[in-house]
């Protein structure tokens, strides 16, 4: 199970952008958070991640209660949880050729040796030529780098995926596309899924379930937090 636990968290302690969040999340699931742009959707999505620490609350991961974020994480938490962000071009290093760019968790987790076998199993699956794979992000188009950081979070083969805004800047073709990859990625591994955004349509096809903002946050939350509530 992946489950925040009454989450606070924010870049300001005395004006925290989650308030009371809580939401749990199955192995197998997917569960779509929907809620408007400024909301804290991708803010929680960073906890979920183990890429921000909460003011209060909890994260349990796999029955284990979390402790350290980001390199202070066990390892072994830390790669259980593949990230797919809204802007490819802020999450890419812009020195790293696409090959490099999907290989690059498995570098830093010392799996080097596995780097050319799985970016050769991943990079046709998300919709990669291999004349791409030599260019860097500038080269490209943003479905196209979509398409490689998609490939990066599933390099370690996660049981968890965040997908945050993942479709939010693409076209329609390429949207059905990387959705189609993390679902057959979900249907072959039992991973579970987190898919944050506000476009409802999108959500209730993906996903298993959708839930609104205001049914995660807590009665006290900030007005802006509970303005999409399902109709």
């Amino acid at each position: 199970m992946l489950e925040l636990t009454r989450i606070t968290a924010g870049y300001d302690r005395r004006a925290p952008v989650v308030h009371d969040a809580s939401l749990t999340i199955g192995p197998g699931e997917s569960v779509g958070l929907l809620g408007p742009s400024g909301c804290g959707k991708s803010t929680l999505a960073r906890v979920a991640a183990l890429l921000h620490r909460p003011d209060a609350g909890t994260l349990t991961l796999d029955g284990r209660p979390v402790r350290g974020w980001r390199h202070r994480a066990p390892r072994e938490l830390r790669t259980a949880v593949g990230v797919v962000f809204q802007q490819p071009r802020l999450s890419a290093d812009p020195r790293l050729a696409l090959r490099d760019l999907v290989a690059e968790p498995l570098r830093a987790t010392g799996r080097r040796g596995e780097a050319a076998d799985r970016v050769a199993e991943l990079t046709p699956l998300v919709g990669l030529t291999a004349d791409l794979l030599d260019r860097r992000p500038h080269e490209v188009s943003d479905g196209q780098l979509q398409r490689a950081c998609l490939a990066r979070a599933l390099s370690l083969r996660p049981r968890w995926l965040v997908c945050d805004e993942m479709t939010a800047m693409l076209d329609a073709s390429t949207t059905a596309a990387l959705v189609a990859v993390v679902e057959a990625y979900r249907r072959d591994s039992g991973a579970g899924l987190l898919a944050v955004g506000h476009d409802r349509v999108l959500l209730e096809c993906w996903c298993d379930r959708t839930v609104g903002w205001g049914e995660i946050t807590g009665p006290d939350a900030p007005p802006r937090a509970l303005a999409d509530r399902p109709r």
